[in-house]
């Protein structure tokens, strides 16, 4: 796959996973009761932390350096964030918009780094990447418990869509359908982890 046949899908699977992480890492400072400043510090780690890890790790240039209404879409959503009160974001609200976003980055994330010529577990891996690092740099910024550590399946619904993503282009089915399947199979078990705390079996000894 070549960068040039990346599809308007992508670009909004990237603007949608950009703006649902931007607000959860707003939220995060305006329950501490910080700045606004502060808020928008939170929503632009949190929203461009995993695209700009799989950037700079595929050697493809910065998407939101080179593309201004990123930056600006984290800026607003901080907006929002300061001028609504949060307990309009509380609930399971915020944890399905975030399964949104996670799906939906993996896919962006392993679906750009294929175009680049990276071979497909890496580039599975760089869909997880682009899918869980904002959300882990933001928790450790806050001093708050990691999505790491979290019991319910979150870097496996990101994984699933990474994989669905990889093996379709293996099967060369068509891309665009691939996609939307991969992200929604991801959201999918999520929302399965999140209603029924559906979790991985820990290490025992």
């Amino acid at each position: 796959m070549n960068p040039a046949v990346l599809t308007p899908l992508l670009d909004w699977l990237d603007l949608a996973g950009v703006a649902i992480f931007a607000l959860t890492g707003a939220l995060v400072a305006a329950r501490e009761k910080q700045t606004f400043v502060t808020m928008a510090f939170f929503a632009l780690i949190t929203g461009l932390g995993g695209g700009t890890m799989r950037d700079l790790f595929i050697g493809a240039p910065v998407f939101w350096i080179h593309d201004g209404w990123v930056a600006a879409v984290c800026l607003g959503i901080a907006l929002l964030a300061w001028f609504t009160p949060t307990r309009w974001w509380e609930g399971r609200f915020l944890a399905i918009a975030d399964g949104v976003g996670l799906t939906a980055y993996a896919v962006l994330g392993t679906a750009k780094a294929l175009s680049y010529g990276v071979p497909p577990i890496p580039s599975f891996l760089m869909g997880v990447i682009t899918g869980c690092v904002g959300g882990i740099v933001r928790d450790v910024i806050a001093g708050r418990p990691s999505i790491l550590m979290r019991p319910e399946l979150y870097v496996t619904a990101a994984a699933l869509s990474a994989s669905l993503t990889v093996l379709g282009e293996l099967l060369t089915l068509e891309r665009v359908v691939v996609w939307i399947v991969a992200a929604l199979a991801g959201f999918a078990l999520r929302l399965a982890a999140i209603g029924w705390q559906l979790s991985l079996p820990s290490y025992r000894e």
